[in-house]
């Protein structure tokens, strides 16, 4: 590590990051059009914080197809933006004390709970059928109702789902 943009908050420069999964994922990106969004995580540099990281290889004479000289990652302070989304979920005060509300990876990692319980911890077991959107019943007679979150423009997203699990 070279260089971050809060040198005064966090003292990584001269960290050896190389053990990190963005980093390895980095290293095989093909272009300077490619990227690596990686999954959320603890960052041990950045107060343990959770972080969203996003990388893309810098490269000579800034040509997409130049000789990779560096990378670039950006870590998003994912925390609040997390309880921003799972907090900001209109439920009255009688829905709220039986929901959970989450967001969870493709593969129901749980990213960010109501709760705060089981995150980056949790394997929420979602049964989506093969749909992006839709409602089921668990075995605890829990409704759970889900939807895959849409990507942006070009972008397609990273596969995640929004969750509200709520006891009747």
């Amino acid at each position: 590590m070279i260089a971050n943009g809060r040198p005064d908050r966090f003292k990584v420069a001269g960290a050896d990051v190389s053990s990190r999964s963005w980093f390895s994922r980095g290293r095989s990106l093909r272009s300077g059009d490619d990227y690596v969004a990686d999954e959320i995580s603890r960052e041990p540099l950045l107060g343990n914080g959770q972080v969203a990281t996003y990388l893309a290889s810098v490269r000579e004479g800034g040509r997409s197809n130049g000789r990779p000289i560096g990378m670039l990652a950006v870590h998003f302070d994912w925390e609040p933006q997390a309880k921003a989304i799972v907090n900001g979920v209109r439920l009255t005060p009688q829905e709220r004390e039986r929901s959970r509300v989450m967001l969870v990876s493709g593969n129901g990692r749980v990213l960010a709970s109501s709760d705060g319980k089981g995150v980056l911890s949790e394997q929420f077991q979602l049964q989506t059928g093969g749909q992006e959107h839709g409602f089921y019943v668990d075995r605890d007679g829990a409704t759970v109702a889900f939807h895959r979150t849409p990507g942006y423009e070009t972008y397609a997203g990273l596969g995640w789902y929004g969750v509200i699990r709520q006891k009747l």
